[in-house]
């Protein structure tokens, strides 16, 4: 390999996507490639993958075809030339398709992570203009091909999350939160947007504590919609049973404390909290949302149900926290179908045979 393999993100803020990014980075790194990053200028991915010890370039990626961010992209690619660019979102597809026009053609690898269908032939141009198309869900393949995309262009390779330790300590962190000793919790872990559609959770939450009074819900994560998710704890009277624990740096303490993990998403590509909870053993009761179902399977390691139902989220939740034996028995399964196909390591080595792939091929599409 002639160059670096670049990834670039253009996000602004931390979620589960730029985590991936990192994660993947570090342990191409690991594998002994050299992996170097082009980040959005002060954001938190640029900080964290320097502090790290990776190659940071910061630029000034502002939305979708910015001049600023395509010309200081193809000055990098002149003075750093990359063997492959593994683009991490829709706008760096973007600027690397632009970029590559003026400082000389290479392979491009578009990630999608979203399972949503491409709404453009604008979108659809972008993305047929990558050498492949890494998709993180078979959920998220049906959707770029309903796009137009070929199937041909397109590989699957599921996220992952590392395979780590509990770290001691959550019950005390739920202590902090209000929360009593002894009670059945239900942990979230998503951003408050729209698409995690907390709004059910909450409404499952209310018919929860009718049939488990002294069951609590915490959710870890912040965003646009808290004012409202707030509203709704208000009105339905669950002040003292749902705390909004806001975006939290200990989740390796609280995850394993839960009694059980819920994901409410109505839009979902696969969902990398749900990975952690399965990484730490714990149950989980989710919505049958895009990649969900190819995480849990509804019985075996956790439960589904249909999206936009707070009835059937409560009464899974009611049925897992009911049964100890059975809650732990599925998340003993999830933990073996986790350590099976969705760790970190497995994301890698996934990730470089696509990378070895067009490599080998010099970049034919």
């Amino acid at each position: 390999m002639s160059g670096p393999v670049l990834h670039v993100d253009t996000a602004a803020t931390w979620r589960g996507g730029q985590n991936q990014v990192l994660l993947t980075a570090l342990g191409m790194a690991r594998h002994g490639r050299a992996t170097a990053l082009a980040c959005r200028a002060g954001s938190p991915l640029a900080e964290r993958a320097a502090a790290a010890g990776l190659t940071v370039s910061a630029l000034p990626f502002r939305g979708d075809l910015w001049p600023p961010a395509i010309l200081a992209l193809a000055r990098l690619l002149r003075r750093q030339p990359a063997a492959v660019l593994l683009l991490h979102d829709p706008h760096a597809v973007t600027a690397a398709l632009l970029a590559s026009r003026l400082a000389g053609p290479r392979p491009l690898v578009a990630v999608r992570r979203v399972d949503i269908a491409l709404r453009s032939p604008f979108s659809r141009r972008k993305y047929e203009g990558c050498a492949r198309v890494i998709v993180v869900s078979r959920a998220i393949s049906a959707a770029v091909q309903r796009g137009g995309v070929a199937a041909s262009r397109l590989r699957l390779v599921y996220e992952g999350v590392p395979d780590r330790q509990a770290q001691p300590g959550g019950r005390e962190r739920l202590a902090e939160l209000g929360v009593p000793d002894g009670v059945p919790v239900i942990g979230n872990v998503a951003a408050l947007t729209d698409h995690k559609d907390h709004a059910t959770l909450i409404a499952a939450m209310a018919l929860v504590r009718a049939r488990l009074p002294q069951a609590r819900l915490v959710v870890c994560g912040d965003g646009e919609l808290r004012g409202a998710v707030l509203a709704q704890v208000e009105a339905l009277g669950l002040r003292d049973r749902v705390v909004l624990a806001g975006f939290r740096g200990d989740l390796d303490q609280l995850l394993p404390a839960f009694s059980v993990f819920c994901l409410s998403s109505r839009l979902e590509g696969l969902g990398t909290s749900l990975l952690d909870a399965m990484a730490f053993g714990l149950p989980v009761v989710a919505t049958a949302a895009g990649g969900i179902p190819e995480a849990v399977e509804d019985g075996v390691t956790g439960r589904l149900v249909p999206p936009r139902r707070p009835e059937a989220l409560a009464g899974a939740l009611v049925e897992v926290l009911g049964e100890e034996e059975r809650r732990l028995a599925l998340g003993a399964a999830g933990r073996r179908r986790f350590l099976e196909r969705f760790t970190a390591e497995h994301m890698v080595e996934a990730t470089l045979a696509v990378v070895d792939e067009l490599a080998c091929c010099g970049g034919e599409r």
